[in-house]
């Protein structure tokens, strides 16, 4: 044996091995992280949802799902035109899907069908023609009169199946602190899948 050689002892019989690293093993903790992570994307940066009626058709189906993003709304609040969810007025625990039609602010009137905002008539191909009526005279609505003039933050909501959507027509404005994201598409099924 050459001089300054020591031989290598074994751990004893009892004695655990030593690990390189504390911790969990790398697929583990990689899933783990990943959960977190889409735990963290989905309470404060996606919304995923599904259409359950048809007051958003032809735009939106009925079991159609969206994807919606929650961020800008710390920044900037809905603007006309902009898809959005929120919680329902009407039903707790619900959330809803409609567009909208005018801001904190702006009036909103309805004339012979047609939707006017500020005076001006609204051009809205998106409702294939169907005509906008009040719904102020159905059991349980708001009771708006027309013109009405929306309040500072709030937004008036509209489905585009104007004529088979409970909107703010029927529950009136809806607080901008109720919306729970700018809906960005609609991921399923394949056949519909597209921007708003």
């Amino acid at each position: 044996m050459s001089e300054g050689y020591e031989p290598r002892h074994a751990a004893a019989p009892n004695e655990p091995a030593k690990r390189g690293k504390r911790g969990l093993p790398w697929p583990v903790g990689a899933l783990l992280g990943g959960i977190a992570i889409a735990v963290i994307l989905r309470l404060f940066v996606i919304g995923v949802y599904y259409v359950p009626s048809g007051s958003m058709l032809n735009t939106i189906h009925e079991g159609d799902l969206l994807l919606g993003e929650m961020v800008s709304l710390h920044f900037d609040d809905p603007r006309q035109g902009d898809v959005v969810t929120f919680d329902s007025p009407l039903t707790e625990g619900e959330t809803l899907v409609k567009r909208v039609i005018a801001v904190g602010g702006q009036t909103i009137d309805l004339v012979d069908g047609t939707v006017y905002v500020d005076g001006e008539p609204l051009v809205e191909p998106y409702t294939e023609g169907k005509p906008t009526e009040s719904l102020s005279d159905y059991l349980g609505s708001a009771g708006i009169s027309y013109p009405y003039v929306v309040p500072e933050g709030t937004i008036w909501v509209m489905g585009d199946n104007r004529t088979n959507s409970k909107d703010s027509r029927f529950f009136g404005p809806v607080s901008v602190d109720d919306v729970t994201s700018r809906v960005l598409f609609i991921y399923w099924p394949l056949s519909h899948v597209g921007t708003l």
